[in-house]
């Protein structure tokens, strides 16, 4: 699921969400006051607690444009050691869900 967000006073500009399993990711393009853009990453999990009610759990990382780079090296290489070294476990993806892992830097939109 894909959505572009028209700029509104928060700076939103774009906005994508993933759902992985149990959790989603958005990966939001915002922008400062002085109009530079920045990416935000939100993890978001669905906690139920002992009342049966539920919440969300949220984790955030913001990620600067000059950061960008040195970033998906090090995501990739993370990526990579564990494709190469991690034992074969059993997926809980669909089969035919898309699971590219590898990104580069014109994918966070350079």
């Amino acid at each position: 699921m894909s959505e572009e967000l028209e700029k509104n006073d928060r700076g939103d500009l774009f906005s994508k969400a993933v759902r992985a399993g149990k959790r989603t990711y958005f990966f939001d393009v915002k922008s400062t006051r002085g109009n530079d853009y920045y990416l935000t990453i939100t993890e978001s999990k669905k906690r139920f607690g002992t009342d049966g009610k539920f919440t969300y759990e949220k984790h955030k990382i913001f990620l600067y444009k000059e950061d960008f780079e040195k970033f998906v090296e090090g995501m990739n290489e993370a990526i990579n050691h564990i494709k190469e070294n991690a034992p074969e476990i059993e997926s809980s993806y669909e089969p035919n869900e898309k699971r590219d892992t590898d990104i580069s830097f014109e994918d966070l939109g350079k």
